[in-house]
């Protein structure tokens, strides 16, 4: 059984005594804003699952052992922020976190938060992905994923939050307004 933190307090008073934090949800949706602010705020290691394991320069995809291999040796390490989605390592991730905070918009904001980041990024790398992966306008096949991630992949993360972590708190933000509150709880800049 998934164990949902019920409030933000609570979930602050994790947060600020916390090593190892996953931060997740739909492309779009604000993680890596709020991932960058938890960074500052208690000093983590901030760590992008895209820039850090996922891609290399030019959009070319490496090899999944060696995601998989990355992966295994930084969760290791004590004090990190992992920022991103990817239920693939969930199984290596989650045993090792002290708390996931599951940022989960309304689909239309996450649209919104896609179509302004590449706005304001085209033609440039974003700090959360690799060298060489600049920003391009959304194509089909990425809105289809934010489009169908609620219904595709939310019941996915469940499953896996369930088998990988049922003792990890995972608190579930749903508005700007909710990911302003816990910023002002752990004393971060909104």
């Amino acid at each position: 059984m998934v164990h949902y933190v019920q409030n933000l307090e609570d979930a602050a008073e994790i947060l600020k005594n916390s090593n190892r934090v996953m931060v997740v949800g739909c492309s779009g949706g604000g993680k890596s804003t709020l991932s960058l602010k938890l960074c500052e705020r208690f000093s983590l290691p901030f760590v992008s699952m895209d820039r850090d394991f996922f891609w290399l320069p030019g959009w070319k995809a490496r090899p999944r052992d060696q995601q998989r291999m990355l992966i295994s040796q930084k969760v290791m390490e004590e004090r990190w922020l992992l920022d991103g989605s990817n239920p693939s390592s969930f199984d290596l991730r989650l045993p090792r976190t002290d708390i996931v905070l599951w940022v989960r918009m309304p689909r239309w904001r996450c649209l919104l938060g896609v179509y302004t980041r590449s706005f304001q990024n085209y033609g440039k790398t974003r700090i959360s992905m690799a060298a060489g992966c600049v920003e391009k306008w959304p194509d089909r096949e990425f809105l289809s994923y934010i489009w169908n991630f609620e219904h595709k992949h939310a019941p996915i993360f469940i499953r896996n939050f369930d088998l990988y972590g049922p003792q990890v708190p995972v608190l579930v933000l749903k508005s700007r307004r909710e990911v302003s509150q816990l910023l002002d709880l752990v004393g971060a800049q909104a």
